[in-house]
């Protein structure tokens, strides 16, 4: 790894301690910038581009701990090491607690303080890096209430980036309560037509003539309580986005009319001889298996093919559990503010319970379950006994506990803690480990390293 661009501020009042340091980083190619004092390091440290700061407790006019409030004040992101006696460690970790990356000890090990430097430098440079993700991302897409950092999710809003903008139809599939109707959501609330309606339709929830009716309007008389003439879903969504949700459970009559509004554009009202143009794109989802429908002969092939332009599949809940502890504190926050009650978090045998649950329902299953827990809950925090008999039956069961959340881990603390208890589980075999949490190797070795794990 280059270091040579890599700059230094070295801060200590010990010229020769300072001169020592000096020399060994000096020869891994950074390059340093000496301050005597905390007086003399703070100003550097506005004045000058500084990579990382490795700062002295005891000095005479400035000590470590004021110099660091006073680099932050101005520099809130600039990573800090902390250089202590052995007698002054809990100094050192007063200083963590302000916001100083990691210390070391004098003597000072050289290669312990080199490994400290690189994990400092890597990981202030995975934050900039995600940082400049999520502008861009930001700044291009809105993932509305998608929410999960797995790998499967990133990839989603990846797709999803460049899906959006385009005017392709999109077939978005995935097992019941997985989110299909969040995504498309999110492809109309970030495509061209966004200041148009989005209308949507669940095909499941209606009989055939009454979905005809429905998705195409119908003429005064056309049926028996026709007493008016009524627009339908595809004229209402004109310039527009029309979703139509469940689309395995249409009839091939009904097919074969959306079909022609695919192809054509054009369509007639039920009762009605006027030719109809709309334009429309269209999204549609179902938990089916649309191909092999259509080689059963169920559903139309040439619908199909003209449905899954663009195909999305969302996974469910059980191949993704690094999303779950995200989604419990989303939907915690969420029915808190319904029901006006301050719950603060979860109990940490609450919180086992739902990453050790299967979660066949998925998000609309965790969701429900979690609405549930706020409304029976009269504490502070979420407890097991509080959590649906399914999901406590599942705890109880599961004899092997695949990882232990103690109480007051942060959502960054329970991911670490997944991450080690998988790789547990796998014997360390990481490709085995990233399979079972939902992300690619390469990310969970991204992982390891974010954590000082590899």
């Amino acid at each position: 790894m280059n270091q040579t661009k890599k700059t230094l501020l070295l801060v200590d009042d010990d010229s020769a301690h300072r001169t020592m340091l000096k020399a060994h980083l000096g020869s891994e190619g950074y390059e340093i910038i000496e301050a005597v004092d905390g007086d003399v390091a703070v100003h550097l440290a506005r004045e000058r581009h500084v990579d990382l700061v490795l700062l002295d407790l005891k000095m005479q006019r400035m000590d470590g701990l004021e110099a660091l409030a006073e680099i932050h004040k101005h520099k809130p992101e600039l990573t800090v090491i902390i250089i202590t006696a052995f007698s002054s460690v809990e100094n050192a970790v007063e200083a963590m607690k302000q916001g100083a990356f990691d210390y070391v000890t004098k003597p000072v090990d050289s290669d312990a303080l080199s490994l400290t430097v690189k994990r400092a430098l890597d990981f202030k440079s995975l934050q900039q890096e995600n940082s400049t993700l999520k502008q861009r991302l930001g700044e291009k897409f809105d993932l509305g209430n998608l929410i999960g950092s797995s790998q499967p999710m990133q990839e989603l809003a990846e797709t999803l980036a460049l899906v959006a903008p385009a005017d392709a139809t999109v077939l978005i599939t995935g097992e019941s309560g997985t989110g299909k109707e969040l995504v498309a959501g999110a492809v109309h609330h970030n495509s061209q037509r966004k200041d148009a309606p989005f209308i949507k339709v669940n095909c499941a929830a209606l009989h055939e003539n009454l979905l005809e009716s429905e998705l195409f309007g119908h003429e005064k008389g056309a049926f028996t309580g026709a007493a008016e003439q009524r627009k339908g879903r595809f004229e209402l969504a004109d310039k527009g986005t029309l979703f139509l949700d469940e689309i395995g459970d249409m009839s091939l009559t009904t097919q074969a009319k959306i079909l022609r509004v695919l192809q054509e554009g054009e369509f007639e009202r039920l009762g009605g001889a006027k030719t109809i143009k709309v334009d429309v794109r269209m999204l549609a989802a179902t938990h089916k298996n649309l191909e092999q429908m259509a080689e059963e002969g169920s559903f139309r092939q040439d619908l199909f093919f003209r449905l899954s332009v663009v195909p999305l599949h969302l996974p469910p809940l059980r191949e993704r559990p690094m999303d779950i502890p995200a989604l419990a504190e989303h939907f915690l926050k969420r029915y808190c503010d319904k029901n006006r009650k301050d719950i603060r978090s979860f109990e940490s045998e609450a919180l086992e319970a739902l990453l050790a649950y299967a979660w066949p329902g998925n998000i609309r299953e965790l969701e429900n379950a979690i609405e549930r827990a706020v409304i029976l809950c009269l504490e502070e925090q979420i407890l097991l006994q509080h959590l649906p008999v399914q999901v406590r039956q599942s705890y109880a069961d599961n004899s092997e506990r695949p990882f232990a959340i103690r109480p007051g881990l942060t959502l960054k603390d329970m991911e670490k803690e997944l991450i080690l208890s998988t790789l547990r589980q796998t014997d360390n075999n990481r490709t085995r480990a990233a399979e079972i949490l939902g992300i690619t190797r390469q990310t969970l070795q991204n992982k390891l390293k974010e954590y000082g794990l590899t």
